[in-house]
């Protein structure tokens, strides 16, 4: 069933093509069925950190976020980025978990949280994966950094060059452990960004950040982040703290099927980071529904086409279209279907021709890209020619 319209026109000084509608049908959760949740408007919720951001799991979706892009200094939450470097080499099979690494007298040495690795020991990788992510160990952090780079300053490189593949934009690392540094810098957003990357890229790693404790050289560590001893499917990911920092917390927590993922930062205590992080993630699940806004290979609207036997195409998202929202944003909710047109023929049915805005507020929610549902061959020269006047005399 069709339920939404949408319509719009060209103007001769600028071809790109807005079409603008309002949801206007009575929208039903449909959970559990296949397709894609978009993300909509990130809803508000007030909270003490001075960082903050909640994200659904599987797509993304921004639920809430305060100074999400600001820069920060993230302490040890940092150091998921040192193991998302680890994790891809493992997954490309430059390391295996049984390797050995060497603790030299520099890691030996740094102070902070320590994994209390011997000096000049070799250890297991498994190990030392478990004591940076377990006991946030310093020690452990520079033994890899050394062993897979050289030195820290070269892991750093790594660290950076990743960064720009996952596609991060602000952050910037200078060591493998999150020790202070004013241009080690991160935003709480592309925290979330690494954090989603471990656990949807590299899930046969991601069971370690569950671990509630870890014994190393007769000393038994448990692991920092509050929200793993609180009943409320919470599996990771990494605390932090430092005096610049705060106290900081990248959490992630699934129930009924759904997963979201948290990032807190710049909180006063122990207890407030997990006070904070708790009540934002009982707000997610508790405030958000997902709806169906479009079945599967169901039209949407049309762009229009110059020079083809048609002077327009049907376009189609692949795949249902859901959104996950509140249902005070559902009644704000407005899409708009751009594209740079007129599309020129022949268009190809499943050509990528255009996205579905979503819009809430006035402000740019998300986007999904749209298909031709149809071909539409090169028309006549005679008709190509009065495309040509209709478009610059009266704008389509």
């Amino acid at each position: 069933m069709r339920i939404f319209q949408c319509r719009g026109c060209a103007t001769k000084d600028d071809w790109p093509v807005m079409a603008t509608f309002w949801l206007f049908a009575v929208m039903i959760a449909l959970a559990g069925i296949p397709g894609t949740i978009q993300p909509v408007a990130a809803a508000t919720i007030k909270t003490d950190a001075e960082f903050a951001i909640l994200i659904d799991g599987k797509t993304g979706a921004i639920l809430m976020e305060k100074n999400a892009d600001d820069l920060m200094a993230p302490a040890s939450m940092s150091k998921l980025m040192t193991m998302a470097v680890v994790f891809n080499a493992l997954k490309t099979g430059d390391i295996k978990l049984a390797d050995e690494f060497y603790i030299s007298e520099n890691a030996f040495k740094r102070g902070g949280s320590r994994m209390f690795a011997k000096l000049k020991s070799a250890i297991p990788l498994e190990d030392l994966i478990r004591g940076v992510i377990i006991q946030s160990g310093n020690d452990a952090c520079i033994a890899l950094a050394e062993g897979l780079s050289g030195t820290e300053e070269g892991f750093a490189d790594e660290m950076n060059a990743r960064a720009k593949e996952l596609g991060l934009k602000k952050s910037n690392f200078v060591n493998a452990t999150g020790w202070p540094h004013p241009d080690h810098v991160v935003t709480a957003r592309e925290l979330s960004k690494i954090a989603r990357h471990i656990i949807y890229d590299f899930p046969e790693y991601y069971h370690y950040y569950a671990e509630k404790s870890f014994t190393w050289n007769k000393i038994k560590q448990h692991n920092r982040n509050p929200l793993l001893y609180q009943n409320i499917g919470a599996d990771g990911l990494k605390t932090g703290h430092t005096d610049e920092s705060g106290y900081g917390l990248v959490g992630s927590a699934e129930k009924d099927g759904r997963r979201l993922i948290l990032v807190v930062n710049g909180l006063k205590s122990k207890n407030k980071r997990s006070e904070e992080a708790r009540k934002i993630l009982d707000w997610g699940f508790r405030s958000f529904r997902t709806y169906t806004l479009f079945e599967e290979v169901e039209n949407v609207g049309d762009a229009r086409v110059w020079g083809g036997e048609s002077s327009s195409v049907a376009l189609t998202p692949k795949g249902p279209v859901k959104l996950l929202m509140t249902r005070a944003d559902r009644k704000k909710l407005k899409a708009e279907i751009v594209y740079d047109g007129p599309l020129k023929a022949p268009v190809k049915k499943g050509d990528e021709v255009a996205k579905l805005r979503f819009v809430s507020s006035g402000k740019m929610v998300n986007e999904i890209p749209l298909f031709a549902a149809a071909d539409v061959e090169e028309g006549s020269i005679i008709g190509q020619a009065f495309d040509t006047l209709k478009f610059m005399v009266i704008g389509g």
